[in-house]
């Protein structure tokens, strides 16, 4: 599963466009207050995580894009 697939099926699931940002692909206007986030991180792999109170919380790093949407995905549901 890549990015574009994973808002696919978060969308065909009913979640709330502004409930998760995946960096990229869905990126909703105006940002929301809190949401889940998954990310490309700095080392090159990806993130997965939840932003609250103006701050980003890292939940997992992962190697592989599917592996960080199979984690969002996980998260959202």
């Amino acid at each position: 599963m890549n990015r574009r697939q994973v808002r696919d099926a978060l969308a065909a699931a009913g979640v709330a466009d502004g409930s998760y940002r995946i960096e990229g692909v869905h990126e909703p206007v105006p940002t929301p207050v809190d949401f889940l986030f998954l990310r490309q991180g700095r080392d090159g792999g990806w993130e997965t995580g939840v932003y609250e109170r103006g701050s980003h919380q890292v939940i997992a790093r992962h190697s592989t894009e599917a592996g960080a949407c199979s984690h969002l995905v996980s998260l959202a549901m």
